[in-house]
């Protein structure tokens, strides 16, 4: 039968993972580190694979496929169940999209040290940018920080400065590959995005994750208030 069915771009598959995880039916694995359809009848074509891909490796067609197996996809997931613990579909904790409840705690003492650790304010996960779902519900409406991966060492009160209250996404536009603008144009494109907060050191290879920043608002078309913020390697604020 012809049907709506997902299809996957191997080219632009980064194998992270997310989609299987997305996908309750089982429908995809990873296969030579590449996402991969691995029947069509546990594929629905309703695509909740779509929205987390990081790279947009995977679109709709329509072509001849087997139809929907409803009763074969719920007898695959009860015998997985029975026989597996329960673990992510991806393999990797560390990729599974989720938001977080910051703790609104006092600061704790470590102990013999006499220092104090505050309390983590992020609010969401993943948080490199190659990795983060192009739309998500932690998305709405909020103000984003973008900032390069050496600004949380480098300033000692990063999270209550500059994460709280944001949702977090980081990079370093020197050893990563590829460019940040094309996933954060589609990321402002897809959400309401308030406010852009940009933090960077003052080397000048972190002038890439503003120039991505400058581009994405460009691409994306619309007016999001946003300010640059540098921090000096010795961990000052330079105004």
């Amino acid at each position: 039968m012809i049907r709506k069915i997902i299809k996957i771009d191997e080219e632009k598959c980064n194998g992270c993972g997310l989609c299987v995880n997305a996908c309750h039916e089982g429908a995809i694995g990873l296969v030579d580190g590449k996402a991969k359809l691995l029947r069509d009848d546990y594929c629905d074509g309703l695509g909740n694979c779509l929205p987390v891909c990081p790279t947009n490796a995977i679109s709709f067609e329509e072509r001849e496929a087997a139809a929907y197996d409803e009763e074969a996809v719920k007898a695959a997931q009860e015998a997985k169940n029975a026989h597996q613990p329960k673990t992510l579909a991806c393999g990797c904790p560390g990729t599974h999209s989720k938001k977080l409840e910051p703790k609104a705690a006092p600061k704790m003492e470590i102990p013999s040290s006499g220092f104090s650790v505050p309390v983590s304010q992020l609010g969401q996960w993943p948080v490199q940018i190659k990795l983060v779902p192009v739309n998500a519900p932690y998305f709405e409406n909020a103000n984003l920080l973008v900032a390069a991966d050496c600004t949380a060492f480098a300033f000692g009160d990063f999270h209550n400065r500059f994460i709280r209250n944001r949702i977090t996404l980081i990079g370093c536009p020197k050893l990563d590959e590829g460019d940040y603008s094309e996933k954060l144009t589609e990321i402002l494109k897809r959400n309401n995005i308030k406010s852009i907060t940009v933090v960077r050191m003052e080397v000048p290879c972190c002038g890439g994750i503003v120039n991505a920043v400058t581009t994405a608002l460009k691409n994306s078309g619309k007016m999001i208030p946003w300010q640059v913020v540098t921090i000096s390697t010795d961990g000052e604020i330079i105004e």
